[in-house]
């Protein structure tokens, strides 16, 4: 029972715009910031945006953001069911995430949505992927529709923002991390956000667990507790929350 209680208290905030690090792409956030307003007052000039870039660049955390901002928004992905698809009068924003990894079906229904959404000019689709619309493996007429609107390649954080979204992010968790934790984590483990995210909740709830601050010396202690544990454990598959350290 204490455990689930530390596991509970270490549940990652929402993803918000506030706590979105904007790096170089703010034409991209403010656009997508100011789209449920825009759409309310009838002024939304595009309502066709599409994100793509590599993994860890932001484009799942900038589709929630909308949805966090706006309850007329609804967040459609590869695991949400087909009935979900459906267009609602009562929904004003879809966001799709990873469209270039739906299933046939799903592309059926997400192509006939955004045929739907393109009819009203008060509803907007907002779809994400790996690649360029033109070159996403979708079909021809759903990827067609993806490069229609506003297309934007979200880059990813250099170190600097890296480590800034790092130290937000532990605010946000009300943690204070010594200036020597960041690099640490640069330096010697997996360098993408959703790797440093998932090692940060883990660094987590380990300090609640020793009831002490987050310091290097933790993290250490923390990173030998887990590959003594993982001596001695087999596992079929790597879990998704893995310490992985540089390859």
């Amino acid at each position: 029972m204490n455990q689930q209680l530390l596991l509970d208290l270490g549940t990652p905030p929402p993803a918000t715009f506030d706590n979105f690090i904007i790096g170089a792409n703010r034409e991209a956030v403010a656009l997508l910031d100011g789209l449920p307003a825009a759409l309310e007052a009838g002024r939304a000039a595009d309502r066709s945006i599409y994100l793509w870039g590599e993994p860890g660049c932001g484009r799942t955390h900038l589709l929630h953001a909308l949805c966090h901002a706006s309850q007329a928004a609804r967040l459609l992905m590869p695991h949400t069911p087909l009935a979900a698809f459906a267009f609602d009068d009562a929904t004003r924003i879809y966001c799709v995430d990873d469209c270039d990894t739906l299933s046939p079906t799903q592309q059926i229904a997400a192509f006939n949505l955004f045929n739907e959404v393109r009819a009203r000019p008060h509803c907007a689709f907002v779809a994400s992927g790996s690649t360029p619309p033109l070159t996403a493996p979708v079909r021809e007429d759903l990827r067609t529709r993806l490069g229609w609107g506003l297309v934007f390649q979200l880059a990813a954080l250099d170190d600097a923002g890296k480590t800034l979204a790092l130290q937000t992010a532990a605010r946000e968790r009300g943690l204070v991390l010594s200036e020597d934790v960041p690099a640490y984590l640069l330096t010697h483990f997996r360098r993408d956000m959703p790797s440093l995210m998932a090692l940060l909740d883990a660094l987590d709830r380990f300090s609640l667990e020793q009831k002490r601050a987050v310091t290097l010396p933790l993290l250490r202690r923390m990173l030998t507790q887990s590959s003594a544990e993982g001596a001695t454990a087999t596992h079929d598959a790597a879990p998704s929350g893995k310490i992985a350290p540089h390859e």
